[in-house]
């Protein structure tokens, strides 16, 4: 899976907003924290949960279990506004 090149990804201050372009069926500004930029900056490439759960678990000191149900949630909620390739 992969995000689509129909969304712009902006960072700053520790927020991230994930922006539609004019191709995208979805219209409107998604806002997230830290977590979720760390997840939609993974998915700038192709990727799969797992590989998104590892890097992640490598990179933070947190419970696996806790990264596995925030990769879940952020992929979720971005099949719902139709962001991702799968």
């Amino acid at each position: 899976m992969k995000l689509k090149q129909d969304f712009i990804v902006h960072n700053k201050k520790g927020e991230t907003l994930l922006i539609p372009t004019g191709n995208s069926e979805f219209s409107g500004i998604v806002q997230g924290n830290k977590t979720f930029g760390a997840i939609v900056a993974l998915l700038q490439e192709e990727t799969t949960a797992e590989a998104m759960v590892e890097t992640l678990f490598a990179r933070f000191e947190t419970e696996k279990e806790k990264i596995q149900t925030d990769v879940q949630t952020v992929i979720t909620e971005l099949r719902k506004i139709g962001a991702l390739d799968e």
